[in-house]
């Protein structure tokens, strides 16, 4: 079995940190969210994984070479015009052949294993294509399944439809066994210009194998991780982080207090400062004088004299505060 992991997407909905990198780099609990993607792949052991890159793609192949090529048989594709998710694993076409593949968001971290995941995909048996599903409360922000109720097989796919009546949400996880049909049906959409506001989308692209007579399964996915935009970016960080243990590279502390769980990269300083709980710091970064909580600071990034609750703070960040002069009289009541 292949991986194919589409990576090359700009991540406009995390920007400002998306403007100098890509969002798999993002750096959440300890390393970027590529990184907790693959630690996750390692018992599946694939036959190859191909990682299709584009936006800012020389610093996602530099972590990946330097962390992963040992352990991974890795292969680069460029998605230099991103036309959406079902021709980003087009473009893999030549390398796939008529390999069985799993298809894995850049942007998506799963509590379980893809192992886990690939064992769900065989107990399915004979079916063309399986796909992980969960539950989900606004069903018009994901692509939705609708299952036959006469049967286990998926009847309908819809990307973010208007009025679904369904509410079994693709949780980022596809694992074909009928491969050269998928890519056959891609093609056809790309001649015929078929897209879904604007792009060619992997959810048509399934809903046209079952048109023509595939049969396709669900498999259900406990819990993922959403790292697309802030505020679940951080809900993914705290969630990562009370999972692990608190180990963490070298780092300094002085006069400091650090409440787990919290993660380290190497030669973070720590002055004067209360740091934690759920909080990741990259590495070459120094907090002083500072009250840190539920945040994400990435690397070489200096913190002086402020007090940050559920903040992200990029790399090469310079934030200092100010110490303030109080006289408060009585029954008073003050909110900085």
């Amino acid at each position: 079995m292949k991986v194919i992991i589409p990576a090359a997407g700009a991540g406009t909905r995390l920007f400002p940190h998306t403007h100098t990198k890509p969002k798999p780099m993002v750096f959440i609990a300890g390393k970027p969210i590529i990184g907790h993607i693959l630690d996750r792949m390692i018992d599946l052991a694939p036959e190859e994984v191909i990682l299709i890159v584009g936006y800012r793609k020389e610093q996602l192949i530099s972590y990946v070479d330097k962390y992963y090529k040992d352990t991974f048989n890795i292969r680069y594709v460029c998605q230099e015009n991103r036309m959406g998710l079902g021709h980003s694993v087009y473009l893999a076409k030549e390398h796939i052949h008529d390999s069985e593949i799993m298809i894995a968001l850049g942007d998506m971290i799963f509590k379980t294993g893809y192992k886990d995941f690939h064992g769900q995909y065989c107990q399915n048996g004979e079916c063309s294509a399986s796909i992980g599903v969960r539950e989900v409360d606004e069903p018009r922000k994901y692509g939705i399944v609708y299952l036959d109720g006469q049967s286990s097989y998926i009847e309908k796919l819809e990307e973010k439809p208007e009025n679904p009546s369904s509410n079994l949400g693709i949780a980022g996880v596809y694992f074909i066994k009928d491969t050269s049909l998928l890519l056959n049906i891609l093609g056809w959409m790309m001649e015929n210009n078929i897209k879904t506001r604007g792009e060619y989308q992997l959810t048509d692209a399934l809903q046209e194998m079952v048109s023509r007579g595939s049969k396709l399964k669900t498999f259900q996915v406990s819990s993922w991780y959403d790292c697309g935009h802030a505020k679940s970016l951080l809900e993914a960080n705290r969630i990562l982080l009370s999972e692990q243990e608190s180990t963490s590279e070298t780092y300094e502390s002085i006069s400091s207090v650090i409440m787990p769980p919290v993660k380290f990269g190497a030669n973070v300083k720590v002055i004067n400062s209360v740091i934690g709980p759920f909080t990741s710091i990259a590495e070459d970064s120094v907090i002083e004088n500072s009250i840190i909580s539920n945040t994400v600071i990435g690397s070489r990034t200096h913190l002086s004299s402020v007090n940050l609750q559920s903040s992200i703070v990029g790399d090469d960040a310079n934030v200092v505060g100010k110490h303030n002069s109080l006289n408060i009289g009585d029954s008073s009541s003050i909110e900085f």
